[in-house]
């Protein structure tokens, strides 16, 4: 059996913020705003994943008011989630990432965030791909004011669901 994911997640820019992306740190004038460290792929893929192998989402999983929560690692959320997936009988076969940004380019530090995600997430790097977009100025992603990540996943289950 095998189910898709998607993920969403957007977060505002501010001065004096790390920006992170898939758990690698990106020079930047701004970063994200977030209850946690605000890494917004981290965010999406964790999204996706839970909602492939429907087991909730990120905030039903890391509820932003409780405050075990605060300034957490991003990856090690994704982490934690990745493995309720897992132990619900799920494998992750692949995954497609878009992060929508003016600033800062992420084709430079693609790679780095391919293998940061493929080494939380137990697969081959090449099972991991991510793309960095603009919105060509418009509303508040092209504002600078705002980044947004998508995520699709693939995962793959060895027997039909609910058949054991």
């Amino acid at each position: 059996m095998i189910r898709t994911g998607l993920g969403r997640d957007i977060h505002r820019l501010a001065a004096g913020r790390a920006f992170l992306l898939g758990g690698v740190a990106i020079p930047a004038e701004k970063g994200e705003l977030g209850h946690s460290d605000g890494d917004v792929l981290a965010h999406a893929v964790t999204d996706a994943l839970l909602g492939a192998a429907a087991l909730g989402d990120i905030g039903e999983l890391f509820p932003p008011q409780d405050a075990a929560w605060k300034d957490a690692d991003s990856l090690v959320l994704l982490k934690i989630a990745y493995e309720k997936v897992k132990k619900a009988g799920w494998r992750l076969v692949n995954l497609d990432c878009v992060v929508n940004c003016e600033k800062p380019r992420i084709l430079p530090y693609r790679e780095a965030v391919r293998s940061s995600l493929a080494q939380v997430l137990e697969i081959s790097r090449e099972a991991v791909f991510v793309k960095g977009k603009t919105n060509e100025g418009l509303g508040s992603l092209g504002r600078g004011e705002a980044v947004e990540a998508l995520a699709l996943c693939l995962l793959e289950r060895g027997e039909p669901y609910g058949m054991g």
